[in-house]
C-alpha cells in the first residue's frame, strides 16, 4: 500500500491517465500466469441472480472495456468481473485527452465515449475465454448505445444485436443507459424509452441474468420509476450509480477541474449520491431485486455500510485504481474479519 501510493504520487501521476490505464491493464494480462491467486474467504461468497460470486466486490465497467484481463482481474480477488461497456460496432469514443485523475478528491473524470471493439471481436475473446476453463469469478457483459445508432429503432436494434452476440458467453448482462457521454444516452432512462429497449433485450437473452445501470442524476421520482419498470419486466436488477455530471463539493481547484471538461465524475465525491440512490431502491424494490452499489467505494468500511444498507453486491473501479493491485484482496480481508 505505501510502496504503490508512492508510485502513484510521483511517477503514475506525471503520465496521462488513459496510457498509465492502458499500461496497468496490459501488464495485468501478461502476468496473469504468475499472479498468485487472491481467494475470498469462503464465507463472503453471495448466491444471487441463479450465481454465486465468490465475495461481494466485483469491478465495474469501463476498467476493463474490452474483456483483455478478466482472469488477472479474477486472480487479484474480484468476485465478479464487469467487462465493457461494449457496443454493437466498434468505435473509437471521443477525442483524447478524455480520462483525467482528481488526485486530492481521490476522483475520476472520463469522457471516454465507449471506446471499444465492438461485440464481435469481444465476443470473440470471450469465447476464448470459455474455453479456456473456469473464470473464477463471475463475468458481466455491460452493453450500450453505438454512436451511429440514432432513432429509437436503430438504438433497440443496437442493443438487441450485442445481446445476441454476447449474451450466451456472459453470466449476467448489463444495459447501460446511464453515461454522460454518448449523445442521447441518457434520455433512455425515461421509461417510455426504456421498456422496449430493455423487453428487446430480454428476448434475445432467455434465462441470462439482466441488470439496468442507472445514474446518480436521477431524482427521486426516476429512480422509482426504473425500479419499477425493472420489477414489472422481470428484470434481476439494477446498478447503481453510474458518473454525476455534478461537480459540487470538489476540494480540487476549480481552475484544474474546469480544465478536465465535461465527463462523468467517479470516485469520492459519489459517496453521498450513490447511498441516496440505493435507498431509494432498497425503500422502493428492495427484496424483490438484485441492487449493485457502485460509486465511491474505496474502502471494506464504505463496502460494508452498503451491504448493511441493503446492496446485495458492490462494485469499484475508482478505488481499485487509487488503491493498486493489492486493494481487492485487503477489501475482501477486512469484509471476512468484519
Amino acid at each position: 500500500m505505501p510502496l504503490y501510493d508512492a508510485l502513484f504520487r510521483h511517477v503514475a501521476v506525471r503520465v496521462p491517465a488513459e496510457r498509465t490505464h492502458r499500461i496497468g491493464l496490459r501488464a495485468l494480462a501478461a502476468a496473469t500466469p504468475v499472479i498468485p491467486e487472491q481467494t475470498p474467504d469462503p464465507c463472503l461468497a453471495v448466491h444471487a441472480m441463479g450465481l454465486t460470486f465468490p465475495s461481494p466486490l466485483g469491478v465495474a465497467a469501463g476498467y476493463d472495456k474490452d474483456a483483455e484481463g478478466v482472469r488477472g482481474l479474477a486472480r487479484l480477488g474480484f468476485g465478479a468481473v464487469e467487462i465493457g461497456t461494449v457496443t454493437a460496432r466498434p468505435q473509437p469514443g471521443n477525442p483524447r485527452p478524455r480520462l483525467f485523475r482528481l488526485p486530492e478528491d481521490r476522483a475520476l473524470v472520463n469522457r471516454m465515449g465507449f471506446n471499444n471493439a465492438g461485440a464481435d471481436a469481444v465476443g470473440e475473446r470471450l469465447a476464448t475465454l470459455r474455453r479456456g476453463g473456469p473464470l473464477g469469478t463471475v463475468l458481466g457483459v455491460n452493453i450500450g448505445k453505438s454512436k451511429a445508432a440514432t432513432g429509437p429503432e436503430q438504438t433497440v436494434a443496437d442493443y438487441r444485436y450485442s445481446a445476441r452476440v454476447l449474451g450466451p458467453l456472459a453470466d449476467y448482462v448489463v444495459v447501460n443507459v446511464s453515461s454522460p457521454n454518448t449523445p442521447g444516452l441518457r434520455d433512455l432512462q425515461g421509461v417510455d424509452a426504456l421498456e422496449p429497449l430493455l423487453t428487446a433485450v430480454r428476448d434475445e437473452l432467455g434465462a441470462t441474468p439482466l441488470l439496468v445501470k442507472i445514474t446518480a442524476d436521477l431524482d427521486d421520482d426516476g429512480v422509482d420509476a426504473v425500479a419499477d419498470l425493472a420489477v414489472a419486466l422481470g428484470l434481476d436488477g439494477v446498478i447503481a450509480t453510474n458518473t454525476t455530471v455534478s461537480r459540487t463539493g470538489l476540494v480540487t481547484d476549480p481552475a484544474t477541474v474546469a480544465e478536465t471538461g465535461t465527463g462523468g465524475l467517479s470516485g469520492a465525491p459519489l459517496v453521498e449520491p450513490a447511498r441516496a440512490v440505493l435507498a431509494r431502491l432498497v425503500s422502493r424494490v428492495g427484496g424483490r431485486l438484485t441492487i449493485v452499489s457502485v460509486g465511491g467505494i474505496a474502502d471494506a468500511a464504505e463496502a460494508r455500510r452498503r451491504l448493511e444498507a441493503g446492496a446485495t453486491l458492490v462494485q469499484s473501479y475508482t478505488g481499485f485504481v487509487y488503491g493498486g493491485p493489492a486493494w481487492p484482496s485487503r477489501v475482501n480481508a477486512d469484509l471476512a474479519r468484519s
